[in-house]
């Protein structure tokens, strides 16, 4: 019994445990299969929730590269298959299921396509255009939709009344042909190696023609009846010609040799025949033309190529035989091209790059010589910008083994920088070495940056010879000058930095500082006359203008005085004539009266001409003649009341009472003649007073008028 109980209470410590651990896996499987759920939800839902109204592509992206070469697979596939199910029958109802379903692959790309080049931006003045609206007018619009569409269109319907054998009526998905040239075009301007791949998109461009000629071959045959004659194919009832590999690779062997014109076939027989065989040699021409053509202009831009890449050695071994040069020289020259063109040295990185833009080709400098160019100890803590414009002046130079890259004593006109190689440092007897320079040495920068005091001025100071093949790199002292002009600070800091080179060497001279600090202020002061005369200058052309604009108000005040004189020539005579027709007063009067009258009339006409003058003194010549004429006039008039004084004292002694009255008269004025100016010369007033005063009055209006007059002519000026 207890043996019986003691194996039934482990029995049920077994399926408690057992029970236990199968209710555990059931746990893990539910989470499991919740995780997975929770998955496939997510992945789901990141599929709705996706946008597809923001999915633009940008041509220039590698989604849009690889894509497009996606879509070559069934371009290619409809070009080369559907012909072949056509001609070849037993091809197409053999694999009839596999078929089916790569076209309705195809079929599927297609519209793919379609839809992410309605989605493919493009670029409007440089900008990407990202507006789906724009981009579906634009899509929609063109020609390109319309040939999309047209491959689209399901003709596949046709296949209930001419039946599935027929796959021709799938021709239409031919027309995606851009496509597949835009492809190749795309992988021609990325691949690395254009020429080959030239030369492998023309060996498939005759692979589909001489397959579409294999297939109507085929064709032809069986309209014609196989092993009719020698020209078709053979009997397909015989097991040699009966599979369909036969087949296929028979009839592509005739097409090649047709197309290829080596002319082993048999002779056509038949008017179809003949056909055949002429279009075939037409096309074979065009092909053969295209083929020598194609690999004519490949082995072109080779040549370019390589005359880009390397000098050219031809032309140079025609110079080297016509001027008779040496052998040991030529053979030094041929060695010399022969390691650039094993070693691929490339002598003309300006050439090469020259079609780039500037920023461009600053980047490939950069990139290629920063490096080396950062490793010469003037140039270490300078800007670098000032190294991104000296390293598109780093020229490369070869030097062959035992060729001296200079000598004691010779004019150094640029400094090296050791890329590869090895170079000693020689005596003048071209065997003791003082030093071996490698890779990342530099010299010759002394020289280049004529640094006063130095007493080797800008000689070389050692003999640097090529040890072996040495590529160097050499900056001109022209092209550093160029450069530091534009950087004046860093010019500074170089010169700086020779100095203290000069200085470790024992090479400076002290009266060298001193002669630059006087050069420096020479300088200077060239700079401040510069600046100087810039601004004199200035001030001249600001004078001249000036004086020419004073000179045409001068012309236009000139030319409206004459308007102005030419009207007062026609006012005075009128003004004349007005005053000889008033009749003469005091007649009867004595001479001395009269003499009176006309001294004061003299004198308010010296006083208006005087007035006259004084306003019109700064107007040139037209003044002075205003003038004259104005004197002109006032003698005019004195001489004619002279001539009525004269008249009077013709009638005067006709007239007795005239001389009572004169008696008295004269009495009058002896009595009451007070005036200073007139002095004893007035002794005799006129009889008749109050006459004299009048003319007096007259006088003074005719004055006051006249100054009316001119002050109404200033205020219309």
């Amino acid at each position: 019994m207890d043996i019986t109980g003691d194996v039934s209470i482990r029995g049920n410590r077994w399926q408690r445990l057992f029970r236990r651990q199968q209710g555990q896996k059931a746990s893990v499987e539910g989470q499991d299969g919740v995780k997975d759920k929770g998955k496939h939800n997510t992945f789901l839902g990141i599929i709705l929730k996706f946008n597809w109204n923001e999915f633009i592509v940008d041509p220039a992206e590698q989604f849009y590269y690889v894509w497009i070469q996606v879509m070559t697979l069934p371009i290619v596939y409809n070009w080369v298959i559907i012909i072949l199910r056509t001609c070849f029958t037993m091809i197409a109802l053999s694999y009839l299921p596999v078929w089916l379903t790569l076209d309705y692959v195809s079929d599927l790309m297609y519209m793919i396509d379609m839809i992410i080049t309605l989605h493919t931006g493009y670029l409007d003045q440089g900008i990407l255009v990202k507006d789906l609206i724009q981009l579906r007018k634009r899509y929609l619009r063109s020609k390109h939709f319309l040939w999309d569409l047209a491959s689209i269109l399901p003709f596949d319907f046709l296949y209930f009344a001419f039946g599935i054998q027929t796959p021709l009526v799938r021709i239409n998905r031919l027309l995606r042909i851009p496509r597949l040239n835009e492809a190749l075009d795309r992988m021609e301007t990325r691949t690395s190696y254009p020429n080959t791949f030239r030369i492998a998109k023309l060996m498939i461009y005759i692979f589909v023609l001489i397959h579409w000629n294999t297939c109507l071959y085929f064709a032809l045959s069986s309209n014609l009846g196989f092993g009719s004659d020698l020209w078709v194919y053979p009997n397909i009832t015989d097991t040699e010609f009966g599979s369909m590999r036969r087949q296929y690779f028979y009839c592509f062997w005739f097409s090649s040799q047709i197309l290829t014109t080596v002319g082993d076939i048999p002779q056509p027989e038949r008017e179809e025949e003949f056909l055949f065989m002429i279009a075939d040699l037409l096309i074979a021409v065009l092909v053969f033309a295209s083929i020598v053509g194609n690999v004519g202009n490949v082995i072109t831009s080779l040549r370019d190529r390589d005359n880009v890449f390397f000098p050219n050695h031809e032309l140079v071994k025609a110079y080297l035989r016509s001027h008779h040069i040496s052998k040991e020289l030529r053979e030094r020259i041929n060695n010399w091209y022969q390691h650039l063109y094993i070693n691929k040295k490339i002598m003309r990185e300006n050439e090469i790059l020259e079609q780039l833009p500037l920023h461009m080709r600053t980047e490939i400098a950069v990139s290629v010589h920063l490096r080396t160019l950062s490793k010469v100890t003037i140039f270490q803590n300078c800007d670098r910008s000032l190294l991104e414009e000296l390293v598109l002046k780093l020229t490369p130079q070869v030097f062959s083994p035992g060729e001296y890259v200079c000598r004691k004593g010779d004019v150094g006109h640029e400094m090296y920088i050791i890329k590869e190689g090895k170079l000693a440092v020689v005596a003048d007897d071209g065997v003791t070495e003082f030093a071996v320079l490698s890779d990342g040495n530099f010299f010759g920068e002394i020289s280049i940056l004529n640094i006063k005091g130095n007493k080797s001025g800008n000689r070389r100071t050692a003999n640097i010879r090529s040890i072996g093949y040495s590529d160097l790199f050499s900056l001109s002292k022209e092209d550093l000058t160029d450069v530091l002009s534009e950087f004046p600070a860093a010019k500074r800091h170089l010169e700086e930095k020779g100095r203290q080179i000069l200085t470790k060497m024992g090479m400076l001279e002290e009266s060298g500082e001193k002669e630059e600090g006087e050069g420096e202020k020479v300088e200077t002061k060239i700079k401040r006359l510069e600046s100087n005369l810039e601004v004199l200058q200035t001030k001249l052309a600001r004078l001249m203008m000036e004086l020419e604009s004073s000179n045409r108000k001068m012309q236009a005040r000139v030319v409206q005085l004459e308007l102005e004189v030419s009207e007062l020539e026609t006012q005075l005579p009128e003004d004349d004539g007005e005053r000889d027709r008033t009749p003469g007063r005091g007649q009867g009067v004595g001479r001395e009266a009269e003499w009176e009258r006309e001294e004061a009339e003299g004198e308010e006409e010296e006083e208006e001409g005087s007035y006259m003058k004084g306003e019109k003194q700064g107007h040139g010549d037209d003044s002075n003649d205003v003038t004259k004429e104005g004197d002109g006039e006032s003698t005019k008039s004195t001489k004619e009341d002279a001539e009525r004084v004269v008249e009077g004292d013709k009638c005067g002694p006709k007239n007795p009472d005239n001389q009572g009255d004169k008696s008295e008269d004269d009495g009058e004025k002896i009595q009451g003649d007070d005036r200073p100016e007139k002095g004893d010369g007035a002794e005799i007033e006129p009889e008749n007073g109050k006459e004299a005063k009048s003319g007096k009055r007259e006088s003074e209006e005719g004055k006051e008028h006249r100054e009316e007059k001119d002050k109404g002519k200033k205020a219309e000026r």
